[in-house]
């Protein structure tokens, strides 16, 4: 059986009148009762503001509360509220009657069609409310109101956001009005607990005109309003995975890429993130498959806070922490999964507890829930990622939990490229090193310096090389060459080109022919990799192989320098008397093209000067301008520094930005002269007799420079080749002795015929010569030259 209740209630809100019923319905009596405010019966926190309107204008307003009884429980109630007007037209009292029936609703086969749907609007499970034009405070004012839209505050209890929601709400209410069309208006809330964006609330408003069926004209309208929220943080969460898949694993670097992670979810899912890897990945090693055991050493990697600064944070960037087993990070990592904690987890706790600067800083900030989510790719375990919420955040959920996997795992993809890339890189480089050289032998024709610069993290490693080889008669091969391409590939065959430059220079080709020489065997190459990867997939860089190279031999006796160029850029010199110019060469094809000739070019060069051989990456690597590059090239050449090394870094300073796409390789070479009192040379008629005045020559000549200890093993090497030059040899005939770290002795004739070491048998009258003079001296060698060819020996100077 239904019950009623009535109460009086005036417009101060405060109980005037109470009725048996109302006793009945809600257990106070009329003392209990009557002179409070009627706000207290409500076991919610108030009437929508709707209602408040409606009371306000003086009109009957119905609509379901709930009320609470004596003894705590709540009832759901069906009031209808009736006003009293005095006889001025004033309210002065309300009558409210108040009926079971909300909550115990029956069909009454006896109402009329208008009594049931004014019940439908007032029982309706969203908010629905009527608006027509009026005198109220926005210039439309409620007609009929059902559950609260969440739109209007009370009057004078609102803020500046209250305020500019509602003005929105009103415009868009004018606008479905003048335009008589359907809308939707969406308002996003933030919840009072949570401030941060990953815990903003959403409603939604349906807004259509409401049209006078007889004119057809807009009398008012309607609205309904739910809340959104879950799909606005569903739409959230898309949006986060989706800018994730933009923005975490943009480079091939494991910090880099951790860090990307860390910016991301902070303050959008967490107030603070670290994200901990393994030492191991850390050191680019393989880390091994499968779940972590027990206690866990992890380095921090990345952290990310709300707050400036990161001040949660306990274990600083780069500094390694031993995780407990029961701890959150362990347990993730030893089963894989990623575990939800917090506050009320005793693990959580007794982790906590166990360091005073974590628990200092968990009890300072509010930390009350965690996730931590292990970063797993391709069945590897990599590290774990905590996620942590303070006081002023709501505890995380199982969506968050899900959604917060996902994001670790496009980390964990991330992570584990960029350490294979750094593996892979850091043994390419470790390889190419291996084929530079790191040091020079001594020589005394050029004080050298030099650089190499591998290219940016993005991009592999390369193919430029560079050289200094000494030659014979005191001379050196300055060598610089760029194979095309990048990778394992271009380091193979720059060390390739690097080893048969040097054997092509022992044999004392001159720079054209060992051009040549080397063009033959590029192509060779070429041919070999084309038939053993014909059956293999896409391997990059294999295939042709293109080169260029830039091979110079400088003569220290004659101060001049021979260049011959297979496709390079020509070096720049700095003369003593400050200018800096280009060397004009004759430049050929690149290396591998094949057929075509190479031509040589001499230049004189004064003692002191500096030659500067380079590759392209220096003077492309601005603005990919050559001219622009070989321009601030010779600017930077000019520029007075006390050393060569200074130099090097002036000149890589002034020509290269931040981030290079190519290698470079640059070397520096300032050259020096042998002076008359360090050479002498005669010209001998072909007369075997005069083999005795060449050899008393050289022995006054060693007398004059104090190495007399050295003279009977020079006599007899003297005497062997100016012997051989006769017999074997043609006119002009010429001797040489070269005083530098060693004592050279050449002889030279017009013969290209190049003798050979034999063992001679036992009754042969010749081929014991050269023998003997291989046993008496350091080194022998022949070299042809323009004329002719040269045969010396080296010999080291007696120590005094």
């Amino acid at each position: 059986m239904d019950t009623a209740a009535t109460a009086t209630i005036s417009p101060r809100g405060i109980v005037t009148g109470w009725s048996e019923g109302a006793r009945r319905l809600l257990g106070y009596s009329a003392p209990e009762i009557v002179g409070r405010r009627a706000a207290d019966l409500l076991a919610t926190v108030g009437l929508s503001d709707a209602t408040g309107y409606a009371l306000a204008s003086r009109q009957e307003w119905s609509g379901t509360a709930a009320l609470r009884h004596q003894d705590g429980h709540r009832i759901d109630l069906l009031l209808h509220s009736f006003p009293s007007l005095d006889r001025n037209g004033e309210t002065e009292a309300y009558l409210v009657t108040a009926t079971t029936n909300a909550s115990q609703p029956t069909y009454d086969h006896k109402a009329d069609d208008g009594e049931v749907v004014e019940w439908a609007f007032a029982q309706s499970s969203i908010a629905l409310s009527a608006f027509t034009k009026g005198s109220g405070p926005h210039g439309w004012h409620v007609t009929a109101s059902a559950q609260h839209t969440g739109h209007y505050t009370n009057e004078g209890g609102g803020t500046d956001e209250d305020d500019e929601a509602d003005e929105a709400f009103l415009r868009h209410i004018d606008q479905v009005a003048e335009q008589a069309t359907p809308m939707r208006y969406e308002r996003h809330i933030e919840a009072p607990s949570a401030p941060s964006s990953f815990r903003e609330h959403a409603r939604v408003t349906e807004m259509w005109p409401v049209l006078d069926p007889a004119t057809g004209r807009v009398c008012g309208v309607g609205t309904a309003t739910f809340d959104s929220s879950e799909q606005h943080w569903a739409r959230q969460r898309l949006a986060l995975l989706n800018e994730a898949g933009a923005c975490i694993g943009t480079t091939l670097d494991v910090t880099r890429t951790a860090q990307e992670l860390a910016d991301l979810v902070v303050p959008r899912l967490a107030d603070f993130i670290s994200v901990d890897l393994l030492d191991s990945v850390t050191r680019g090693d393989e880390p091994v498959a499968g779940p972590v055991d027990a206690e866990v050493v992890l380095r921090r990697i990345a952290h990310a806070s709300s707050s400036q600064d990161t001040p949660e944070a306990v274990v600083d960037l780069g500094e390694a922490d031993t995780y407990p087993p029961y701890s959150p990070p362990a347990r993730c990592l030893a089963t894989g999964l990623a575990v939800l904690s917090g506050a009320d987890d005793p693990d959580f706790v007794r982790w906590i507890g166990q360091s005073e600067a974590r628990s200092a800083s968990v009890r300072g900030h509010g930390f009350h829930s965690i996730m931590a989510v292990p970063l797993r790719a391709r069945g590897i375990t990599l590290g774990v990622a905590v996620f942590a919420r303070g006081r002023s955040s709501d505890a995380f959920a199982e969506d968050d939990l899900v959604l917060a996997e996902e994001l670790a795992g496009r980390a964990a993809v991330g992570v584990d490229n960029a350490r294979r890339y750094t593996r892979e890189r850091t043994n390419a480089l470790t390889l190419q090193r291996s084929l530079l050289p790191r040091e020079f032998p001594e020589q005394a024709a050029v004080e050298v310096a030099f650089r190499y610069l591998p290219a940016g993290s993005g991009v592999g490693v390369g193919g430029d090389w560079f050289d200094v080889v000494p030659l014979s008669g005191t001379r050196v091969a300055l060598v610089v060459g760029d194979v095309v391409g990048h990778g394992l590939h271009a380091s193979a065959t720059m060390g390739r080109l690097r080893t048969a430059v040097r054997t092509l220079a022992d044999v004392d080709l001159p720079p054209d022919e060992l051009l040549t020489h080397l063009d033959d065997l590029v192509t060779h190459l070429s041919t070999d990799d084309d038939s053993l990867t014909a059956d293999l997939p896409d391997l990059g860089d294999f295939g042709e192989i293109g080169a260029t190279c830039l091979y110079a031999v400088y003569d220290p006796v004659s101060r001049v320098c021979t260049l011959a160029s297979a496709g390079h850029p020509p070096p720049a010199v700095l003369r003593p008397d400050g200018t800096v110019t280009l060397v004009e060469l004759s430049p050929g094809p690149l290396l591998g093209v094949g057929g075509l000739p190479f031509e040589s070019t001499e230049i004189e060069l004064p003692e002191g000067s500096l030659l500067a051989f380079y590759t392209d990456g220096l003077i492309e690597a601005r603005d990919h301008d050559v001219g622009a590059g070989l321009d601030r090239l010779c600017k930077a050449l000019a520029s007075p520094v006390p050393s060569l090394d200074v130099t090097c870094d002036a000149i890589l300073k002034a020509l290269l930005p931040d981030s290079r796409d190519d290698d470079v390789a640059l070397l520096l070479a300032r050259t020096r002269a042998l002076h008359a009192d360090q050479v002498a040379a005669w010209a001998l008629p072909s007369d075997p007799a005069i083999v005795a005045a060449a050899r008393a020559q050289t022995s006054r000549q060693l007398a004059t420079w104090g190495l007399e200890e050295a003279a009977f093993i020079t006599e007899l090497v003297v005497s062997e080749l100016v012997t051989n030059a006769i017999r074997y040899g043609a006119v002009p005939i010429g001797l040489r002795l070269i005083r530098d770290r060693a004592l050279i002795c050449e002889v030279s004739d017009a013969s290209n015929t190049a003798p050979h070491l034999r063992r001679a048998r036992i009754f042969d009258e010749g081929g014991r010569g050269l023998h003997m003079v291989a046993q008496l001296t350091q080194g022998w060698g022949t070299r042809q030259t323009a004329t002719g060819k040269t045969i010396w020996a080296e010999q080291p100077l007696p120590v005094s």
